[in-house]
C-alpha cells in the first residue's frame, strides 16, 4: 500500500507528523527576531559607552571614535603624546595636536606630566579655528 501525502491544516501537503515547510519559516522568523534584539543592545551598549569619555565623541564616525579611545587610554596610562604622532603647536605650546586618522586631530592641553584631552575635530575645523588662538 503506497504512503499517502496529508494535507496539514496550513494548506502545504506532505508525509510527516507536522508541517516541515512552516517549521523552517518560523525558526527563520525567530533567528531574525533574534539578530534584531541582539543589534539593538549593541547599539544602546555603544550609545552608553560614549558617558564614559573624556570629551564629546558622538559626532564622530565610528572609526574615528575607536582610535581616539585608544589615543585617550594610552595617554591615560603615561604614554607619551609623541607615541601616536603628537606635535606642540608653534603660536602656543602649550596645546598639542594628534593626528587621530587623516582627517581628524585630537586637541590636548599640556597638564604637566601629562596630555589631557579637550577635543576631537575634523582636520577641516581644526585648520579653521587654529586652537588656542
Amino acid at each position: 500500500m503506497p504512503r499517502r501525502k496529508k494535507t496539514f491544516p496550513c494548506g502545504h501537503k506532505g508525509y510527516g507528523q507536522k508541517c516541515h515547510r512552516c517549521d523552517q519559516e518560523q525558526k527563520a522568523r525567530e533567528q531574525e527576531v533574534e539578530a534584531c534584539a541582539q543589534k539593538r543592545q549593541q547599539k544602546l551598549e555603544w550609545e552608553a559607552s560614549f558617558d564614559r569619555d573624556p570629551i564629546d565623541l558622538r559626532a564622530l564616525p565610528d572609526y574615528v571614535v575607536v582610535k581616539a579611545r585608544a589615543i585617550i587610554d594610552g595617554l591615560n596610562n603615561q604614554r607619551n603624546y609623541r607615541e601616536f604622532g603628537g606635535k606642540r603647536l608653534r603660536h602656543d605650546r602649550r596645546i598639542i595636536s594628534i593626528p587621530v586618522t587623516r582627517n581628524y586631530r585630537m586637541i590636548c592641553r599640556d597638564a604637566g606630566s601629562m596630555a589631557v584631552p579637550e577635543a576631537v575635530l575634523s582636520h577641516e575645523d581644526y585648520n579653521v579655528c587654529k586652537p588656542g588662538s
